[in-house]
Formats: structure tokens, C-alpha cells, sequence
């Protein structure tokens, strides 16, 4: 009787941990959410550590890139897409109910390298660093290379170019610099998310591309900058619209958003910025939100996720290598919620 008591005893111990998991699971809003590798270490640092103090929401993203997070987003696979590239009012058209744009977070994309011996940063201008992509540059110690790093000795390495292998805002962003800032460029490559490229080899993802460069003495590539931060890979000093060599820091990323005005819809991108103190590739990068939503559960989840990333999320950014978002653009984001339902 004894060992049959304690038996019910376990059992209905047991039955009530079923029922109380069961509760709160059904409390649980879980938000799926695919896209842009740009700002991932971001995000998940975001979402878990949002989870965290709020378990009733649970929130899954998935690093593929912004042109399959777009996709996703568009067959209704995910509740929020990400990507650098926003997108475009064609794409948007496809949402039935609308999306709302919201700009979460900012970077720069570096052309980061491997070069072993080097002390300082190389210098790249803006004549240069598109012929590099373009192939056309063939060797590091190449009297153009040269002429922007005078006293520098190069080694007699060949160039090899790593890109992104997948449809990329990454890619996006930085071949619309390029093409803004070289005819050639434009003629023979163009601009666009997902771009033929004359050279080189691809990897997936911003990690994929910084792996390559990492492995391989001589590779050259574009990642974003907190890629490039943590894998620890040097990164070129660019020249501006305004002829200045400008390293990527904060404070010049910083200075390249502060003369971007939101429209309307807030979404806007410069691809040649100008400003003395301008790094020459600083983006932002969105979330994508129906304006119609599964359900209110699902449109609440979000709105509560993006507040609290807009405020305490902010805090986070730098450490990893992002930008702070202004505070004119957070409030923007802040009304925009508004139109989540």
C-alpha cells in the first residue's frame, strides 16, 4: 500500500508538470523570423537575451541572407523578414495588407584582407578599390596599390577576390557604392543583390566570405564590420567622396548616417556619402513587417520585441560592431509600429 501510494503520488506530481508545461506553452507567442547574415550576431544576442527576461515570447531567426529572407517572407513562411536591402515597392506589393519598413539597426561593410607582415591598414582610393573587384588589378604590390601606400612594402601575392555567394544586401549596398563611384564598374558588373561577378570565389553569408579571407593570404573581400572585428581581419582605409582616407570606426559611421534623411516610407540609402569625416559604406538594415499580421498575438509579440531592441537592444549595438541608430530614427520606428495589426 505504501509503495502504491507514493506510485500516485509521482504519478500525479507528474500529471501536474504536464499540465502546467502545457499551460505555458500555450502562453508561449513564438516568432519565426528569417534573412540578412549583415546584422545576425545583432539579432540573436537580441533575441535571446530579450527571451530571457520575457520567456512568454520566443523568438527563432535564421541567418540565409536578405534575398531568401525576402522570399521567405513573401510566401508567408516567416512572421518578419530582415534584410539590408529593405524592399522594393514591387516586392512589397506581393504582402497583402502592406509591409511596414523598419530600420533596426545600422553598419558599415570594410573591405577587409589577408596580408601577413603588414603593420598598418592599407590604403585604398577610390580609383582603385573598384578595379580590384573588377579584376583588373591582378597583384598586391601593383603600382596602383603602391601609389596609395607609399613607403608600404607589398608583397608579389596574387589578388584573389571573395564575394557572396548568395543574394545578399551585403552584396547590394556595396556594388551600388562601386557602381556610384566607377563607370567601369557600372558597365561590366552593375549593382543588385545578387551580381556576375568577373572574378574570384563566392562564400554564404558574411561568415562565408570572412572564412575565405581568414584561410587564404592574398584574399580580399567585403563583409560587415563586425565580421571583420571578431574574425580579427585587418581592414582597408577607404578614401571618400570628399578625397579623405576614412578607417570604419563608430564615430565615422556615425557621421555617414548623420546626413541620411528618412522618407516616408524609411527606407533610403547613400551609396557615395559625403562629409570630410564620412566612411563611404554605412547602411541600414530593416525588418520587414506585415501591416496585417496572423493574429493580434503575433503583432503584439512584435511590436514588443522592437521596442525593447530600439531601446535596451540599442545598448548592445557597438560592442558588436553596429551602429546605434540615431534617435530621430528611432522614434520613426517607434510611430511605425503603429501600423502593425
Amino acid at each position: 500500500m505504501k509503495l502504491n501510494s507514493r506510485c500516485s503520488l509521482f504519478v500525479r506530481a507528474l500529471l501536474l508538470g504536464v499540465l502546467f508545461a502545457t499551460a505555458l506553452a500555450a502562453k508561449t507567442q513564438t516568432l519565426n523570423a528569417s534573412g540578412a547574415s549583415f546584422p545576425a550576431p545583432l539579432y540573436q544576442r537580441w533575441f535571446v537575451q530579450y527571451h530571457g527576461g520575457h520567456p512568454d515570447i520566443q523568438i527563432n531567426f535564421q541567418s540565409i541572407g536578405s534575398g531568401a529572407g525576402i522570399k521567405q517572407f513573401t510566401q508567408g513562411l516567416t512572421d518578419f523578414g530582415a534584410s539590408d536591402a529593405a524592399m522594393t515597392d514591387e516586392e512589397m506589393g506581393k504582402i497583402p495588407g502592406g509591409v511596414q519598413l523598419l530600420p533596426m539597426t545600422a553598419g558599415s561593410i570594410v573591405i577587409a584582407y589577408n596580408l601577413p607582415g603588414l603593420a598598418a591598414p592599407i590604403r585604398l582610393s577610390r580609383e582603385v578599390y573598384p578595379r580590384i573587384f573588377l579584376g583588373t588589378i591582378k597583384q598586391w604590390n601593383d603600382p596602383a596599390i603602391a601609389a596609395d601606400n607609399p613607403g608600404v612594402k607589398l608583397p608579389d601575392l596574387p589578388v584573389t577576390i571573395a564575394y557572396r555567394a548568395d543574394g545578399s544586401g551585403t552584396t547590394f549596398n556595396f556594388t551600388h557604392h562601386l557602381a556610384a563611384i566607377s563607370p567601369e564598374f557600372k558597365a561590366q558588373v552593375g549593382a543588385g543583390t545578387l551580381v556576375q561577378w568577373p572574378v574570384g570565389v563566392g562564400g554564404k553569408g558574411n561568415q562565408g566570405v570572412a572564412a575565405l579571407i581568414n584561410q587564404t593570404p592574398g584574399t580580399i573581400g567585403y563583409v560587415e564590420y563586425g565580421y571583420a572585428m571578431t574574425t580579427q581581419l585587418p581592414m582597408a582605409v577607404l578614401q571618400n567622396r570628399d578625397r579623405n582616407f576614412v578607417a570604419a570606426t563608430p564615430e565615422s559611421g556615425a557621421a555617414t548616417l548623420s546626413h541620411l534623411q528618412l522618407p516616408d516610407n524609411l527606407r533610403a540609402f547613400d551609396f557615395d556619402p559625403a562629409g570630410p569625416d564620412s566612411y563611404p559604406m554605412v547602411t541600414f538594415t530593416w525588418w520587414l513587417a506585415r501591416r496585417q499580421n496572423s493574429s493580434a498575438g503575433v503583432a503584439q509579440a512584435i511590436k514588443a520585441v522592437a521596442v525593447w531592441c530600439l531601446s535596451d537592444g540599442q545598448k548592445l549595438s557597438a560592442e558588436l560592431g553596429y551602429i546605434p541608430l540615431p534617435q530621430v530614427v528611432v522614434d520613426r520606428d517607434l510611430a511605425a509600429l503603429e501600423n502593425l495589426h
